[in-house]
């Protein structure tokens, strides 16, 4: 595919529970190495966190937390946008229209719909069903061109280019009309297109974290046990709890990769530190092959509250003062609505509204 459309990464981050090690690694961390060479985007999408649980007691504080952790990590609001999706109206907007283009077959084959929903999804909400649709009109209301993904949202990637490719083709000439279009090719086909093909950053293997308690289960929010994960906002006496009291097997650690399988809990800490270190689990058993687990955990230990304690201090530091946080929202938010409503006014001549 070819394109001029100017390049811009979109990511956001539900604000439901505590945000741990799997969301450092797996998301927040690569937006801050995408910020230093990219023009990016990052939202706390509050209305996607109605579809996991309608009534939440401390959704100013879950909404400050993941922000929080944004610019304890080193996103720099200032150089980039960093504001909740709720106070841009322009989202929920663009997602109706997104509801008339996308098919029910689409919808119908979205994995964690029918993952969540689980078996009684006859009481699973409308807004679960069709976040997917929503999730595309977050990046498109932007008409962005990267967003960073991990497996689980890659299908929602294709869907937003399905949406996106379809929009292009019934309003091409409505585009064409209005000159907002932009020539493209998708594979061998020449479209006149609005909205780009989102392509998907993944950046190597992204590490896949798992519990601690578990090592067959994702790190995750919702798991019961807070033993099982590592919070942002653990103190360094936590962080070294919980590693200690990790579960293992009785055998020392291998020296070579292949020692790891069907030994989950030990390739799941070996991976933590490898992500940690940002060095390959090959690496990390040359240096602790041999070794029982009482040498390695506090090696854990170390390396975990070394990287992790600067993030903690800040976002404590910063959820001490919901004034400033509430300042840096404002302020990304009445940017992010500028460039959304540009999309939007647009949109609207497209299909023809009066406005």
């Amino acid at each position: 595919m070819t394109s001029e459309f100017k390049p811009l990464v979109f990511s956001g981050v539900q604000p439901t529970g505590n945000l741990h090690l799997g969301n450092y690694l797996g998301a927040i961390r690569k937006f801050v190495a995408l910020q230093e060479n990219n023009d990016c985007i990052y939202c706390v999408v509050d209305l996607h966190a109605l579809t996991a649980q309608l009534v939440h007691e401390d959704m100013p504080g879950q909404i400050r937390s993941i922000t929080a952790a944004f610019l304890a990590a080193g996103i720099d609001p200032k150089k980039h946008i960093v504001f909740n999706q709720s106070a841009v109206p322009q989202h929920a907007e663009l997602a109706w229209i997104f509801n008339c283009v996308a098919r029910l077959g689409w919808m119908n084959r979205m994995t964690q719909f029918k993952d969540k929903a689980g078996k009684d999804r006859e009481q699973a909400s409308l807004g679960l069903y069709a976040y997917p649709s929503l999730m595309a009109a977050d990046i498109l209301v932007y008409r962005a061109t990267h967003v960073p993904v991990g497996d689980d949202q890659k299908q929602h990637l294709e869907l937003a280019r399905d949406i996106a490719m379809k929009f292009n083709l019934d309003y091409m000439e409505h585009i064409r009309r209005t000159g907002y279009g932009i020539d493209i090719t998708v594979g061998d086909e020449p479209v006149h297109a609005y909205f780009p093909m989102v392509e998907p950053l993944i950046d190597g293997p992204a590490p896949r974290v798992m519990s601690l308690r578990d090592g067959t289960k994702k790190m995750s929010k919702s798991d019961a046990s807070d033993l099982s994960r590592i919070n942002l906002m653990d103190d360094e006496e936590a962080i070294s709890r919980k590693i200690r009291k990790a579960k293992t097997d009785p055998e020392g650690l291998p020296s070579e990769i292949a020692g790891l399988a069907n030994r989950p809990e030990a390739d799941n800490l070996v991976g933590i530190y490898a992500a940690l270190a940002d060095r390959s689990k090959a690496d990390v058993l040359a240096e602790f092959g041999g070794q029982q687990f009482s040498v390695f955990k506090p090696a854990l230990v170390d390396l975990a509250v070394h990287t992790l304690a600067p993030i903690n201090a800040e976002m404590r530091r910063l959820m001490a003062d919901p004034g400033h946080i509430d300042s840096v929202l404002r302020d990304g938010s009445e940017r992010a609505r500028a460039r959304a409503e540009v999309t939007m006014t647009q949109v609207r001549d497209i299909i023809g509204f009066i406005h």
